[in-house]
Parts: structure tokens; C-alpha cells; sequence
């Protein structure tokens, strides 16, 4: 026992008889633990993108909330008022008049 783990630590099984089988099998572990690396790596990136889009969202949901509370204000008829005195318009002291169109339907 004591004499396997001299020789695994020495690394005879690198030079010995079977060595070939050996380097395939060591190639093939560090070929897997690259491509498991980059993978975690790969994830971690799109971690990070779905989180800064994410802020993103919250980011334009609040100005569009502070925009159409903008807008509402805006459409409001005092608002409206207000503005158009300055030009010299204000509002009818008489309220509109339907206007009928007969048709001569023959």
C-alpha cells in the first residue's frame, strides 16, 4: 500500500509500461474541467446581464410611471386654461350648440 501511493506520488505511472491510457485519461480530465470552467464562468455572465436588464426594467417602469402621471396633469382642463391665457383665449361662458344636418334621402 504504502508502496503505491510513493510510486503515484513519484508519478511512475506516467513513465511506466501503460502510460499512454494513463495521459489519454489525465487529457480527457483537463479537457472536461476547461469546458466545466468556461460553462461556469458563461453562467455567471448571464447572471449578471439578466440582473443590470432587470434594473433596467425597474429603472423604465418609474419613468414611465413619472411620465403619464406628467401627461394626466397636463391633459387636465385648468392646466390647459392656464397655458392658452397667455395667447388670449379662455374658456365659453355658453355651453356648444348641437348642429343638426337634414339629408334629402330620395
Amino acid at each position: 500500500m504504502r508502496k503505491g501511493i510513493i510510486d503515484i506520488l513519484k508519478g511512475k505511472f506516467l513513465v511506466s509500461g501503460d502510460a499512454p491510457k494513463n495521459w489519454l485519461f489525465i487529457i480527457f480530465a483537463s479537457g472536461l474541467a476547461t469546458i466545466m470552467i468556461a460553462s461556469s464562468h458563461s453562467a455567471d455572465k448571464k447572471v449578471h446581464q439578466v440582473a443590470a436588464l432587470n434594473e433596467q426594467v425597474k429603472e423604465l417602469k418609474n419613468e414611465f410611471v413619472d411620465m403619464r402621471s406628467d401627461v394626466q396633469r397636463l391633459k387636465l382642463e385648468s392646466t390647459i386654461t392656464q397655458y392658452v391665457k397667455d395667447e388670449g383665449l379662455f374658456p365659453s361662458e355658453a355651453p356648444p350648440k348641437k348642429i343638426k344636418v337634414k339629408t334629402n334621402k330620395k
